[in-house]
C-alpha cells in the first residue's frame, strides 16, 4: 500500500506477513479500519500474527502522517471531558503514577499524533489518537486508557 486501504480483500484473501518500506502504519483485523489495530514502522513482519497475539489477519490499514512540532493533548477522567483533565506535552507510561488518574474516557489532541494503551507501561491494546475531539471511548468497546506515548518522527 502507498496510502489508506479500507479494505484488503480486493487485492487479497489473507494476509499474514508484511514489509514497511518507510512511515508508520496503523493496521486494523477488520475492513474499513475497524477491529484491533497493531502499529508498524518500518521493518519485515514475517509472522506478526504470533507476535502481536492476533486471530485475524490484516484487512485495513492507515498511514500515519509524519508530524514535526509540538505534541499537545488533554486527558479527562470521564466522557464528555467531565472529571479530572491534565494537559499532556510528553510520554506517560502510567497516568495513575503521574496523575493519581486511574483511566481516563475522553481526550481532545490538539498537537501530533498519539498511541493510547489500556494498560501502564504502553501494554495491551492499542489505539491511534489523530488531532481531533473524542468525547466518549466507550464507542471504542469501553477500553480506559492508562498510557500514551507520542508518535515521534523518530520512529519513521
Amino acid at each position: 500500500c502507498m496510502s489508506d486501504c479500507a479494505d484488503f480483500s480486493s487485492y487479497m484473501s489473507r494476509c499474514h506477513s508484511c514489509r514497511v518500506h518507510s512511515g508508520c502504519w496503523m493496521m486494523y483485523d477488520q475492513p474499513n479500519y475497524m477491529g484491533n489495530q497493531y502499529f508498524f514502522r518500518r521493518g519485515e513482519y514475517a509472522d506478526y500474527m504470533s507476535m502481536f497475539g492476533m486471530s485475524n489477519c490484516i484487512r485495513s490499514c492507515r498511514m500515519i502522517p509524519m508530524h514535526r512540532g509540538s505534541y499537545r493533548m488533554r486527558i479527562y477522567e470521564r466522557e464528555n471531558f467531565m472529571g479530572q483533565m491534565y494537559e499532556m506535552t510528553d510520554d506517560c507510561d502510567s497516568i495513575m503514577d503521574r496523575y493519581r488518574m486511574p483511566h481516563c474516557q475522553s481526550c481532545h489532541v490538539m498537537d501530533g499524533h498519539w498511541l493510547m494503551y489500556e494498560q501502564p507501561h504502553y501494554r495491551g491494546r492499542m489505539w491511534y489518537f489523530r488531532p481531533g475531539e473524542y468525547r466518549s471511548f466507550s464507542n471504542m468497546g469501553g477500553m480506559r486508557f492508562m498510557s500514551m506515548r507520542r508518535i515521534m518522527d523518530s520512529w519513521y
